[in-house]
């Protein structure tokens, strides 16, 4: 039986290993830098079989010793579904809603993770905040729609704040949880009126360790400031055309949510100011493409 094991955690928690991965035992006070990554091949796909030793890892370029290492797909997932609701997004919001409630129905564990719902116009409202009852959050997004014609006579401005939305979902909710962290943007990207920069918005991301995979939907206007988002974080970017659905690219999330793999290692380079560092993982293996945060937030204690 493994010994128990205690982290001091700079990034998200580590999850407990299988027997066939473990580990030297980390005393109290250890700080593991935990990073979660998808791998695919030239054509796409997503490649499940990698072991330890086919992934290398550097830190502000220096290489790094894999402590820990775990293909385990069935960790708990937190995750929070944001769906811009402005008015360019009337045409298509009702498509994002029932993509949104197959997605719940198909991947939420009701006995492991937690989801909530977020929506941003010209304000930022969670109608749903964390739970793990499916039928309390298909009941929010019923009601997750552009504003009334009411609602827009007695607004005192326009707006889209979708970094405010990001930056609240990963300050207010995602920051206090552990383990694997996801936001869901369904948006076309675009940006009006936020107190939030871009760089600040992916900051709170990354400070809460979380993923960002960003669906444009209604236009091409937003479309770097998703891709940005995604890219930094370790999520992924998709686009909704003729040839692939919303429910597709639903599909290709959930795939790869559950076919990630966890990498952790105990930084070589002293922790002198707080800072962030940047992240680097690559497969050895020839022809394939690692999908992982760029940056992790090192904290001098």
């Amino acid at each position: 039986m493994l010994k128990r094991r205690e982290f001091l955690l700079s990034a998200s928690c580590v999850p407990h290993l299988r027997a066939q991965d473990a580990e030297p035992v980390f005393t109290s006070g250890v700080k593991v830098v935990s990073v979660i990554a998808s791998v695919r091949d030239g054509q796409g796909r997503l490649v499940h079989d990698l072991a330890r030793e086919e992934f290398a890892v550097a830190e502000n370029n220096v290489s790094q010793e894999l402590k820990y290492f775990s293909r385990d797909t069935d960790l708990p997932l937190t995750l929070g579904i944001l769906v811009d609701t402005s008015m360019s997004q009337e045409k298509v919001i009702s498509d994002e809603r029932a993509a949104s409630l197959r997605f719940i129905d198909r991947v939420l564990r009701e006995d492991k993770d937690q989801f909530f719902i977020g929506r941003f116009d010209m304000n930022v409202t969670f109608p749903q905040n964390l739970t793990a009852s499916r039928d309390k959050l298909e009941k929010a997004l019923i009601y997750v729609d552009t504003p009334t014609r009411n609602e827009l006579r007695h607004q005192s401005g326009g707006g889209t704040l979708l970094f405010d939305c990001v930056a609240s979902a990963s300050k207010d909710i995602l920051a206090k949880r552990q383990g694997r962290k996801a936001l869901i943007i369904l948006s076309d990207g675009g940006e009006n009126g936020s107190d939030t920069t871009l760089e600040d918005s992916i900051n709170s991301a990354q400070l809460a360790d979380t993923m960002i995979y960003s669906i444009l939907f209604g236009g091409t206007e937003g479309r770097s400031i998703l891709q940005k988002m995604s890219k930094e974080t370790g999520g992924g970017y998709f686009e909704v055309t003729k040839k692939k659905s919303i429910m597709d690219i639903f599909d290709t999330i959930q795939e790869e949510l559950r076919g990630q793999y966890s990498l952790g290692y105990v930084s070589s380079v002293p922790v002198r100011i707080s800072e962030f560092r940047n992240l680097k993982v690559a497969a050895k293996r020839k022809g394939l493409t690692v999908q992982c945060r760029t940056r992790y937030w090192a904290e001098r204690t």
